[in-house]
């Protein structure tokens, strides 16, 4: 996958995450987040996760809406890039043999490109919304918080 893909991916993800407080919640997600969570444990962290913004925020109910409906496309666009198996198993198939199996690690990047492809303008139009709909405070509350927490699950910026 190309670095500025990645690199938007991760970073469409992370102004979300970031939203949510991932340092003050970040215990729950062992709990309600992990890959062995059900269906109904991730909605209701999400559930959770939208309340909270909504509250350092001031979102009224259409803004409220519109950060739920971005948080479900961020949702399905990790199951879809994540895919049916395990990601672990399938990097640990690359290497089970006596060589790097390549052809089935392109077919992976591949995949996971693709999946991405498709997604992204769901998410991008699902950002836009949330974030076109937030009043001027409200857009200015959300820089500086992302601001005072730097880049995302490195604790700050790096120099």
């Amino acid at each position: 996958m190309k670095t500025w893909i990645k690199r938007t991916l991760i970073g469409l993800t992370g102004a979300v995450i970031a939203l949510g407080g991932v340092a003050a919640c970040g215990h729950r997600m062992h709990h309600g987040m992990g890959s062995h969570a059900t269906p109904e444990q991730q909605a209701e962290w999400r559930g959770k996760m939208v309340d909270r913004i909504a509250g350092k925020l001031d979102l009224d109910a259409a803004q409220k809406a519109k950060l739920a409906t971005l948080g479900e496309k961020l949702h399905t666009q990790r199951l879809a890039v994540r895919g049916g198996a395990d990601p672990r198993a399938d990097v640990q198939a690359l290497v089970s043999g006596t060589t790097f199996d390549r052809a089935k690690a392109q077919a992976l990047v591949q995949q996971k490109t693709d999946a991405v492809r498709a997604g992204s303008p769901e998410v991008i139009a699902a950002l836009g919304d949330f974030y076109d709909s937030l009043n001027p405070t409200q857009q200015q509350k959300v820089r500086e918080f992302m601001q005072r927490r730097g880049r995302w699950g490195h604790g700050g910026p790096r120099g």
